[in-house]
């Protein structure tokens, strides 16, 4: 009898169980791992793609990583032709969980790992996720501090969200909630979704518009504070009593951090090339060894980054890893 791949996969399966890793391991040129980001033009999927990319090449195997541009049914339909060609592994970072859940739950009865990163899908086999409101929360406190020391609390501060993805309220939520306990006196003027460097830069083109003598913008990331960098920089605002803050610490958010005039000062290292690196070596751990009988559930670790910290050179390790030599499908 002949069987397909997925027969003899689910063979393997009923008869020695996925997690004592009986079967036999494949040769890892014949392995593909699929990758969606949610928008490839921001910063932190930038460096996560570098992740993938050097994971995929020391283990040999071939990475398909794909720009979902912020549209969930490009993203759905993405992973759909994963699922079809029958990836070994797939994995997101999910603008809408719940419209992909059907998707994650045909490939994992298909034999196919599934994965999420930052962002969950239930019922994938990795979930590398961030905590949300206590990332968000430190980005806040940076701000709020800075305002305390610099402003005594009395100033006015927009915040940029990225609240289009429900999955990420939170973050906004914690952010805010750190400005509001730390400094109660500033007034939040504006929360609004830009989490891109247009969108950040026209969320803060809007809150100066209504109101000129706003102090301070936070961002639950950096693209949208690059964006806000950009408004400033028009706008001529670049006083000391003036302040950016943001999360992910990538390179174009740390290079602006660098200027000793820059109202740029305070970002939060959330690791993307090592959570880009660290998915593929998960995922293909599973794809040699056999899913776990329960979700890995992981949480990316942060770390504020400080003006002082670029100031000095005092940055997390591994925090300006150069992208690889030559690009991947």
């Amino acid at each position: 009898m002949k069987f397909s791949k997925a027969g003899a996969l689910a063979l393997c399966v009923a008869l020695l169980g996925w997690a004592n890793g009986a079967c036999a391991q494949k040769n890892p040129a014949d392995i593909t791992i699929g990758y969606s980001a949610m928008q490839l033009s921001n910063p932190w999927y930038i460096s996560v793609r570098w992740g993938m990319v050097a994971a995929c090449r020391k283990l040999g195997i071939k990475c398909v990583i794909i720009d979902a541009q912020n549209r969930v049914d490009k993203q759905v339909s993405d992973l759909q032709n994963m699922v079809d060609d029958r990836f070994d592994a797939i994995a997101c970072t999910p603008l809408d969980a719940e419209a992909l859940q059907d998707l994650y739950a045909q490939a994992n009865a298909q034999g196919i790992i599934t994965g999420s990163l930052a962002q969950v899908v239930p019922g994938s086999h990795l979930e590398y996720g961030i905590d949300e409101y206590h990332y968000g929360y430190e980005i806040g406190k940076q701000a709020a501090e800075w305002a305390r020391n610099t402003l005594q609390c009395r100033g006015k501060v927009a915040l940029i969200t990225q609240d289009n993805v429900l999955a990420t309220v939170p973050r906004a939520d914690g952010a805010e909630a750190a400005l509001k306990e730390i400094c109660p006196e500033l007034k939040i003027v504006l929360r609004k979704e830009g989490a891109s460097p247009e969108g950040g830069k026209l969320v803060t083109d809007e809150a100066l518009k209504a109101h000129p003598d706003l102090d301070m913008v936070v961002s639950v990331t950096d693209a949208g504070g690059v964006g806000a960098f950009q408004s400033f920089t028009v706008n001529g605002i670049e006083s000391r009593r003036h302040a950016i803050f943001s999360g992910d610490a990538t390179p174009e958010a740390i290079s602006l951090m660098s200027d000793q005039s820059s109202v740029y000062r305070g970002t939060v290292d959330l690791m993307p090339y090592q959570a880009g690196y660290l998915t593929i070596e998960y995922l293909y751990d599973m794809v040699q060894n056999g899913a776990p009988s329960e979700p890995r559930k992981l949480y990316i670790p942060f770390k504020p980054v400080t003006e002082a910290d670029v100031l000095t050179g005092k940055l997390p390790e591994n925090l300006h890893l150069a992208p690889p030599a030559a690009p991947v499908q």
